[in-house]
């Protein structure tokens, strides 16, 4: 750019078509973000996830660690039990535990 006498660059009026530019691509980005957006899903659809997943995963971990156990120290099928009955109380203890806290706070800092 040109510099003046003071070694300025001298300031030019703003352009009315670059504020026309700019109104439009804001617009532009807004309306793509409403349409992109993700719907938050509920947060007792969350809530019973929560419970579903604790009172199917608990008992399953506590199947397959009895299992491996009992494979390993030969011991079939009692640890399998002791550890699908704690796998069972593990899974209902985390379902009261969720059913005992609102529900758009979950446990561990998930809304």
């Amino acid at each position: 750019m040109a510099e003046d006498e003071n070694g300025k660059v001298p300031k030019l009026p703003p352009d009315a078509r670059l504020g026309s530019l700019d109104e439009r691509l804001d617009r532009l980005r807004q309306e793509e973000a409403k349409r992109t957006a993700k719907p938050q899903p509920d947060a007792s659809y969350q809530a019973g996830q929560l419970v579903l997943s604790n009172l199917i995963g608990a008992p399953a971990g506590g199947f397959v660690i009895g299992f491996v156990l009992d494979k390993w120290l030969g011991t079939q099928p009692w640890l399998l039990l002791i550890m699908l009955f704690l796998g069972f109380v593990g899974g209902f203890m985390n379902v009261m535990r969720i059913s005992k806290s609102p529900t758009g706070n979950r446990p561990g800092g998930k809304q």
